[in-house]
């Protein structure tokens, strides 16, 4: 799916217009322009389902030796991401995101993971579904099942509109496999994420 930006610039149009604003005044006319480009941008994850993230970031490394030898957790933590929530198409921002897998037959490059979920981020989503997400191309590309996420972030569709809380922090974790099953693996992977219990 390619974005209409376009369509994106004509529709931002009549949304100035709607506004009461003239969309030919001088500060104005190239914005429906801009904000095409800028969805283009903001929102390129849109293009790709998770198993073409998976493809594009696939790079892995597969050491035999390290990998019967050891039974080592790894973590990326506080890679920063932002996203827009699906609901207000508002701003999700302040946003990090920590990754801990347990590698079976592959080791995914470190910056890979980065660039998952900064792919993942440039979507309209829910935060738990960025959380989900995260994790079934980790999964997809190291082929452990057993994967967590942790994602810290703030909403502006809380914190400048409605309720108005600057400051909140929303928290969410994904836990697959061995995560999801074993409590203290759990408490273990938060306590490596950089979460308190």
């Amino acid at each position: 799916m390619a974005i209409d930006t376009e369509k994106i610039a004509y529709h931002i149009r009549e949304i100035l217009l709607a506004l009461g604003d003239d969309p030919d005044r001088e500060g104005l006319k190239e914005t429906p322009q801009r904000v095409a480009k800028m969805y283009a941008e903001v929102f390129e994850g849109m293009n790709y389902s998770n198993a073409e993230i998976a493809h594009m970031f696939d790079t892995t490394f597969e050491d035999e030796d390290y990998l019967s030898e050891h039974n080592n957790m790894v973590a990326v933590t506080e890679i920063p991401i932002f996203s827009y929530c699906e609901h207000h198409m508002a701003l999700m921002y302040n946003m990090t995101v920590s990754v801990a897998y347990l590698p079976k037959e592959k080791i995914i490059g470190l910056s890979k993971i980065a660039r998952i979920a900064d792919m993942v981020g440039r979507r309209l989503q829910l935060q738990e579904r960025i959380g989900s997400d995260i994790a079934e191309i980790v999964a997809m590309v190291t082929e452990s099942d057993d994967v967590a996420v942790l994602i810290k972030g703030e909403h502006s569709c809380m914190t400048a509109r409605g309720i108005k809380k600057a400051g909140t922090v929303t928290r969410t974790v994904t836990f697959r496999g061995a995560f999801e099953q074993d409590k203290d693996l759990r408490q273990e992977a938060l306590l490596l994420l950089g979460e308190s219990i």
